[in-house]
């Protein structure tokens, strides 16, 4: 393995979400949906990492491993539990976990949404009522207000094509338990209806989440603080496969308008895990032979190198806010970071202005409708105790970090 440093003020870290690690969020449409007959999700989130207690724990921990940055959200449900309420006990938490990256060292880039939305927000339509744009706006403001000055970086949504990304899924049996499940959500809320991020029709919710950003964006840019607002998508390899192949339909159904709301933010969080094969009859399984990771999709590191040039072009700067890899097998997750990282490498060898390496995840947490039978972690946490235990792919990145080595 060849390296050199990286450039100065790279930042190096990992991620976690709210709902995926705190636990208890019992005011979120997930924590509804994962309770619910039918659903789709294998379990309840529960008690998940106990982060939302032990977030000190877990920024001593990131910043002892020698990294400088720490990724995570702060969760809506908890901030304004009932429409129009706000928690200052809420606010001050995520003020005391922001003071805490700073002690530590740790640059703090925060989502403010990761999936998750309030209960009371999936009963009225969520963002498929034009005025729910609005709301994530005042929501983004109030916040803002309180944990601005605190903030280095941070994203309006993660993933912010989701939707559109999943759509291809819904289909056949899938689709129709995840109506029954949505279903379920609005008569147990009382509501005609339940709409969340995960599970919506993006023909629906993408104008109005694109308006929501927009919002929420220059309701950030006003401050109070000094910090970087950008925008993470899931950005997969697109890969053309034979003649005739529509790798290019499905590289404009995967992003839509997002593209260009990315462009006029201040940088693009790129999130990359694999490549998607695309033939003239649209998806193609992985290649025979292909190594699968524990989500069931191709091993295949490289394909960050081709995102990051992919989001370079729209001419802002490109932060790798998600690379990693479901596995039992650390050493298979050290070997996908170093390849990972080889790319990254190349792409600042090519001279494309790549700020930050952020390695998914910090914890064995809870992965969405796969509850937690799928490990992302480089940090193993036992659900009863809480206990953490790095494994070694965590002491592996603190060691190039330390050095900053790509």
């Amino acid at each position: 393995m060849t390296s050199r440093k990286a450039p100065d003020g790279f930042l190096w870290g990992t991620a976690i979400s709210a709902h995926q690690s705190e636990g208890g969020n019992v005011n979120s449409d997930s924590w509804l949906l994962e309770r619910l007959t039918p659903t789709v999700y294998r379990e309840p989130s529960g008690d998940a990492c106990d982060s939302y207690h032990r977030y000190g724990e877990d920024v001593a921990l990131a910043a002892s491993l020698g990294l400088n940055c720490h990724r995570f959200g702060i969760e809506w449900a908890r901030i304004e539990p009932e429409p129009g309420v706000f928690s200052n006990a809420a606010l001050d938490h995520y003020v005391r976990m922001l003071e805490a990256c700073h002690a530590h060292g740790l640059k703090p880039m925060v989502t403010f949404s990761h999936f998750t939305v309030p209960r009371w927000f999936a009963a009225r339509g969520g963002f498929e009522e034009k005025d729910g744009a609005d709301l994530f706006a005042r929501f983004a403001e109030r916040a803002t207000a309180r944990i601005g000055d605190l903030m280095s970086y941070a994203t309006t949504f993660n993933e912010a094509n989701v939707a559109l990304l999943f759509k291809a899924w819904r289909t056949g049996k899938r689709a129709a338990k995840m109506a029954e499940m949505l279903a379920a959500a609005a008569k147990a809320s009382g509501s005609d209806r339940f709409s969340s991020i995960l599970f919506s029709d993006p023909d629906v919710i993408d104008p109005i989440m694109l308006d929501a950003h927009e919002k929420a964006f220059q309701a950030m840019k006003a401050g109070p603080g000094d910090f970087k607002v950008g925008m993470s998508l899931t950005m997969q390899q697109i890969e053309g496969v034979g003649e005739g192949n529509l790798a290019a339909d499905v590289e404009k159904s995967l992003y839509g308008g997002w593209l260009e709301a990315a462009a006029r933010t201040d940088f693009i969080g790129v999130q990359t895990y694999t490549r998607f094969r695309i033939g003239p009859d649209g998806m193609l399984p992985p290649p025979d032979g292909a190594e699968l990771t524990a989500s069931g999709y191709e091993y295949y590191p490289q394909a960050l190198g081709h995102t990051i040039r992919f989001a370079a072009k729209l001419g802002i700067p490109v932060y790798v806010t998600e690379s990693g890899i479901g596995t039992d097998d650390d050493t298979r997750r050290i070997a996908f970071m170093d390849a990972a990282l080889d790319e990254v490498r190349a792409c600042l060898d090519e001279g494309i202005d790549v700020r930050s390496f952020i390695q998914w995840s910090l914890l064995d947490n809870f992965e969405w409708t796969a509850g937690y039978g799928t490990r992302f972690g480089m940090v193993a946490v036992d659900m009863q105790t809480f206990k953490r235990t790095p494994k070694p792919s965590a002491y592996h990145l603190g060691q190039r970090a330390r050095a900053n080595l790509i």
